[in-house]
């Protein structure tokens, strides 16, 4: 008998816990929280305790599928791979590298999503690469690094516990998104922290603190100007800090005093005088923290969100300092990572903007190739949209369904069918991966090595517990076998071959490789050789320290707590004045209600793993539509227990549950059930710069239905 305990990262949110894969004779039987890690401390919310279950499910992919006469049908790596090669390298010479799309995952570790952009970008020669960052935290990205010059997470999870004296938690259900900061907040409120919830639904964070504000989907910006203007009123603000630290108050004041607590309340429905309440706590407790998931992102105001976030915490001094800050707690294990190392379109790996010639001209070089593109590529967004105009004529998908994931489902599935060649890439048959033309197995993360990077910029181990399922292979080594077909030279990884050009030639300086790395660690030194703020990070240093927080630029620093201690990264933090600007789609005598989404507990993202955990999905099963009892009797619910919602998109059935933890108006449904999905009604409204869709407000038509209609 033969039983190892392997040390590795959980999966599911950007928390980053640590946990022990319990091994038995070669297959996982369980999984046991890290007594010792910094951050999970010996606990695991209950998706972390069932982080494996989904491993040996019957579902897993196993083999490599290719579309013939209509069907998916069993091949060779050999035959999947030349296919794939082949026609995406037709397709490039004739249409051009603007007509292929790629999307790389959060899911994946950071050494894959720097492959596959750099496969993208070395060999396809495209900057079409997101990946869903873009569907959650884009705007955190753009706002964040356009007021303090980074966007990430300005502090450390640890210190909310230590050192925060006041939280301000907006759009965020922190105890189910992310249960264990939750706990760190509910400790520190042991000591006398002050909680302060702005949000549409009454959470458990909400029925838990000193202040909540209930206010209208969609009306962030009026409730951030609101607290602004009460500080700068009463004089409450840091005029040294501002002062000496920051540009552009006079701006945003400018715009910021139109925003009266009584004009707030008629904008937002939250009354002035809470409103004033929570400006005063949150002023006058420091370090104050502000804490903020996709309640304020998913928004086509979703940049204007944040920045307004970062104007409330500079205002007050509270940034650059220990438990304070500006943090976007990331919903997924390595949305950060996927960011850091170039899984955007308009920036390589360490936000280097792929527009700017001398960045370009250290990849070449770096790469061994010429002609990189200049431009700045599409989104998403784009290019399902692109795809379904023909402008796209191939999409490259690892790990990723946006036929769960998207806004508008009836539109992005027409996109999808219409894409000319389709190639997903992972673990699960997913709803994205049943329209494709080639399907390769990847691994799980408990069959490969890597890293992902936590919300709180910890970069950590992810370590192979198990060899992969069947003939599936780590997605690294998929990546590079691709590259390789493609004509991707050991040594240098310049350009196609399969009748087109043959691979660059010479080799690189530095040590920097083509696709011939025999680890992940060779794929890590590559990415700290061209990445700043990764510099530092090898995984001798990571198994050692135990985790590296960027910046981290040398093999001698110890990595960055919390950002911005002495000065902003873009030199002076940046004031932007923002005003309101309503949803895109407001309710009306058509579509009387409001739809918002979120999470459950339970599930994450799209499902395709927690539905796949029988512990998991026996708690939620199916989807569910949150009501007021108010809304109920108002359309003659009279009993029934299933309702149709109907957007301007598309319409649904879906069970019902009478709550008052919702606003009159409002209806919320969980976003992670295929069948079910809330985006086949969800708006497809973008954020003008950091192109997110408008997921957290769209109008919808509620009428009860039947049992025996609902199911006719």
């Amino acid at each position: 008998m033969d039983y190892k305990n392997i040390l590795t990262t959980c999966v599911y949110c950007g928390t980053g816990c640590g946990l022990n894969l319990q091994v038995l004779d070669g297959r996982i039987v369980g999984v046991l929280p890290a007594a010792e890690h910094p951050l999970s401390q010996g606990r695991l919310c209950v998706k972390g305790w069932n982080a494996a279950s989904f491993v040996y499910s019957p579902d897993r992919l196993t083999v490599p599928l290719i579309r013939r006469d209509g069907r998916l049908v069993e091949a060779t790596w050999d035959e999947a791979l030349t296919l794939v090669a082949q026609k995406l390298l037709r397709i490039r010479d004739e249409s051009g590298p603007h007509a292929l799309g790629v999307l790389t995952s959060a899911k994946c570790t950071n050494e894959e999503n720097y492959l596959l952009q750099k496969l993208a970008r070395a060999v396809l020669k495209t900057n079409n690469v997101d990946h869903c960052a873009r569907l959650c935290h884009a705007p955190t990205v753009a706002g964040l690094a356009a007021a303090f010059g980074s966007g990430a997470m300005t502090n450390s999870i640890p210190e909310f516990e230590s050192d925060t004296a006041c939280f301000l938690i907006i759009g965020s259900n922190t105890s189910e998104a992310h249960p264990l900061i939750a706990s760190r907040i509910l400790k520190a409120r042991e000591r006398g922290a002050r909680l302060i919830v702005i949000d549409p639904r009454e959470t458990q964070m909400a029925r838990l603190a000193d202040l909540y504000l209930a206010q209208r989907p969609g009306s962030d910006v009026a409730v951030l100007n609101g607290l602004m203007q009460v500080i700068m009123e009463e004089e409450l603000w840091d005029k040294e800090y501002v002062a000496g630290r920051t540009e552009g108050f006079d701006a945003m004041k400018a715009v910021v005093s139109g925003y009266t607590p009584e004009r707030v309340e008629q904008l937002s429905g939250v009354p002035a005088d809470m409103l004033r309440q929570a400006a005063r706590m949150y002023a006058t407790h420091k370090p104050a923290a502000i804490i903020y998931t996709m309640g304020i992102t998913q928004h086509t105001t979703g940049t204007d969100n944040v920045k307004s976030c970062a104007n409330l915490a500079m205002l007050t001094g509270n940034v650059g300092v220990p438990g304070g800050g500006v943090n976007p707690l990331r919903g997924q294990n390595n949305v950060q990572g996927a960011c850091d190392v170039g899984a955007l379109p308009n920036v390589y790996t360490g936000y280097q903007a792929v527009t700017l010639p001398a960045v370009r001209e250290k990849f070449e070089h770096a790469w061994g190739v010429t002609g990189l593109d200049p431009h700045v590529g599409l989104t998403v967004t784009e290019m399902i949209a692109a795809a379904g105009e023909g402008k796209i004529r191939a999409l490259y998908i690892m790990a990723e369904n946006p036929l769960v994931s998207d806004p508008d489902l009836n539109h992005a599935r027409q996109c999808l069918n219409d894409v000319e060649f389709l190639v997903v890439q992972d673990i699960f048959l997913t709803e994205t991966a049943q329209l494709a033309d080639v399907v390769l197995p990847g691994a799980s993360f408990v069959e490969k090595d890597g890293t992902f990077t936590g919300t709180d910029r910890r970069i950590q181990r992810v370590r192979q517990a198990i060899p992969p399922l069947g003939q599936s292979k780590p997605d690294w080594q998929i990546i590079c076998e691709l590259a390789r077909k493609m004509g991707a030279l050991d040594g240098a990884s310049g350009g196609a071959s399969g009748g087109a050009s043959g691979g660059a030639s010479g080799g690189v300086s530095g040590g920097v490789s083509g696709f011939d790395f025999a680890s992940p660690a060779e794929v890590m030194d590559e990415i700290a050789a061209v990445t700043p703020i990764y510099g530092g990070v090898h995984y001798d240093r990571l198994d050692r320290l135990g985790f590296l927080q960027w910046p981290c630029p040398t093999a001698e620093h110890s990595g960055t707590p919390y950002l911005h201690k002495e000065r902003f990264s873009r030199g002076m933090g940046l004031f932007h004045p923002v005003e309101y600007i309503a949803p895109a789609e407001m309710a009306d005598d058509e579509y009387p209600f409001v739809l918002t989404t979120g999470r459950s507990m339970f599930h994450w993202h799209t499902g395709s793993m927690t539905r796949r955990s029988t512990r998991l999905d026996q708690e939620v099963p199916t989807a569910y539509v949150e009501m007021h009892p108010q809304d109920a009797a108002r359309i003659g619910l009279d009993g029934n227990r299933w309702v149709r919602i109907r957007s301007r998109r598309g319409e649904i059935q879906v069970a019902v549950r009478l709550t008052r933890r919702i606003r009159p108006g409002v209806v919320f449904m969980p976003f992670h059930f295929a069948e079910t999905a809330a985006n086949v009604l969800t708006h497809a409204a973008l954020d003008p710069i950091a192109k997110i869709p408008e997921f957290k407000v769209c109008a919808v038509q509620v009428e009860a239905v039947s049992t025996e209609e609902c199911h006719e």
